[in-house]
């Protein structure tokens, strides 16, 4: 009896060991299989980050030198989508932002450090010029203008309204007229014209598609040197151009 009891004792403990073993090898086979899917899954993580192309701010394309800001702008495409302003990553002005409208839309932006003063827009073809030019009077010296416009910037624009913005930088605003397409930057106190603006006639920008001009910059934040690239994609010429020259 004993002996019979002692190998029954034998044949469970040899059961148990050998359910632990086929048990312990199957997880071990399982734990191998999830820690090559993990790692695995790293390796193509990592591979895809390396590989995608860097953001840069506003979605330029390329970064903005030390101590300068970046920003990207686009004026509204006839009366259906409007215009866009962003700023070093922060968009100022848009229609998800609900703070753009026909005629002229104007960001103010803090030559030095880039932070955002004031935004506007000025309906040039029901509204008023008066409260246009009062505005643009009001600006301080060393402060970075922006402006897009957006289905008719210029139908109430007058000679003392386009001096104003001429005197910001801008040589396009003189003959500005119906329904072009306008981007511009430049800054008061300015002592030359600003390479950064772009128009598009209405004779050309006819359509949704034409009637989009974008401006793609870097602008240093002191204000005392422009380095810009201005492209117009949609006009009857496409072009890029880089320009430096002191403001202040």
């Amino acid at each position: 009896m004993r002996i019979a009891g002692a190998a029954k004792l034998v044949v469970v403990i040899a059961i148990f060991l050998l359910t632990f073993y086929v048990i312990s090898q199957v997880f071990e086979i399982k734990m191998d299989a999830n820690l090559g899917h993990i790692f695995a899954r790293s390796a193509l993580d990592a591979a895809a980050r390396s590989t995608k192309p860097p953001r840069y701010k506003c979605g330029i394309s390329k970064a903005c030198p030390e101590k300068h800001f970046a920003f990207k702008m686009s004026s509204g495409a006839a009366n259906v989508v409007g215009p866009k302003i962003c700023v070093e990553d922060n968009v100022l002005m848009s229609g998800v932002k609900n703070n753009v409208g026909r005629g002229i839309n104007m960001a103010l932006v803090n030559g030095k450090t880039g932070e955002l003063l004031d935004t506007k827009f000025f309906d040039m073809w029901g509204g008023d010029v008066a409260p246009l030019i009062e505005f643009l009077k009001t600006i301080q010296d060393g402060t970075i203008v922006l402006m897009a416009t957006y289905d008719d910037g210029a139908t109430k624009l007058n000679e003392e309204a386009r001096r104003l913005i001429a005197e910001l930088g801008s040589t396009s605003i003189t003959n500005l007229g119906f329904r072009d397409n306008w981007v511009f930057c430049g800054g008061k106190g300015i002592k030359t014209k600003s390479p950064f603006e772009q128009v598009c006639d209405s004779l050309t920008s006819w359509n949704l598609t034409a009637g989009i001009n974008r401006g793609i910059a870097c602008f240093i934040s002191a204000m005392h040197l422009f380095k810009v690239g201005i492209y117009c994609s949609t006009c009857t010429q496409s072009y890029f151009q880089v320009f430096s020259f002191s403001s202040f």
